[in-house]
């Protein structure tokens, strides 16, 4: 509560309610109605980010460990370094207005997009790499491919990101019993449908969106005595399973992308710190 001193200080009425902020993903967890151990959060938005509620997953140095909402737990979490902002470039890249067109055009593309694979690694990469001097990468590139190939080519390079980062957390102890993804309008139902194909998880994607703001005003809630950890603001969801036989038609191309990062990380690293260079001379220019 806001004591006399603080009242005097900032203007504010003393006995007014105080609660300790957090974080805008972990408000984003609570937001989104994950709470039970099991629970897996995919936040989808200008990078990825996955949470889940566990008693038990052993500590990973190839993920993070934040603290839970869950007294006896913690999360077990990890996170891409782009996701909606690759889309962004490549929309613009491509000129076009917005999602819509190109998501259209995408959807008509086959999966794993006629032989392109995309390292979504255009910021560097979080987890389970930790890498930031990893680089984009698109392979496969021919004269047949079009804007189509490689907006949908991004879309799966994040969802093999995805499927990369719960591949660990299972090695970790993971078992997701209930996806729930939030924040996934940004490109209509392809983006996560990409997501449970690449993944074989079916999710249930909330229709509402800004579940960290939900998850903020909850918290302000339950301090000022008008809810409690039970109560679920995150409101109506819609199912998206993934498509029979279609996980299989992307073990390959996800095969691939596994092999690319090793395979070529010497060469990113080497192109980051020319890309370092061009940088500091620039700025000296300035």
């Amino acid at each position: 509560m806001v004591g006399a001193a603080a009242a005097a200080a900032t203007g504010l009425p003393a006995g007014i309610p105080v609660a300790a902020g957090t974080i805008d993903s972990l408000a984003e967890i609570f937001g989104a109605g994950v709470r039970r151990p099991g629970e897996l959060l995919l936040a989808y938005g200008t990078t990825m980010f996955l949470a889940e509620v566990r008693t038990t997953a052993r500590p990973d140095p190839r993920l993070w460990s934040p603290a839970s909402f869950v007294a006896g737990a913690r999360n077990l979490a990890a996170g891409t370094a782009t996701a909606g902002a690759l889309a962004a470039w490549v929309r613009d890249l491509c000129g076009a207005a917005d999602f819509a067109a190109l998501t259209a055009a995408a959807r008509a593309v086959p999966p794993g997009a006629d032989g392109l694979v995309t390292l979504p690694y255009f910021s560097g990469e979080r987890t389970p790499l930790f890498d930031p001097r990893a680089r984009g990468l698109i392979a496969g590139l021919s004269l047949s491919h079009t804007s189509a190939h490689v907006f949908r080519s991004a879309l799966e390079g994040i969802a093999f990101a995805v499927r990369h980062n719960l591949d660990v957390m299972r090695e970790a102890g993971s078992r997701p019993a209930r996806l729930v993804a939030s924040d996934a309008e940004l490109k209509g139902v392809l983006w996560p449908q990409i997501v449970s194909d690449v993944t074989g998880l079916e999710q249930q994607v909330l229709e509402a969106p800004a579940a960290a703001t939900v998850g903020a005003a909850l918290i302000a809630a339950i301090a000022a005595g008008h809810a409690d950890l039970s109560t679920d603001w995150s409101g109506p969801r819609t199912t998206v399973a993934p498509e029979p036989g279609a996980a299989a038609a992307y073990d390959e191309p996800y095969r691939i992308y596994r092999e690319l990062y090793p395979a070529t990380r010497e060469q990113q690293h080497a192109l980051a710190d020319l890309q370092g260079a061009a940088a500091r001379t620039a700025a000296a220019d300035r």
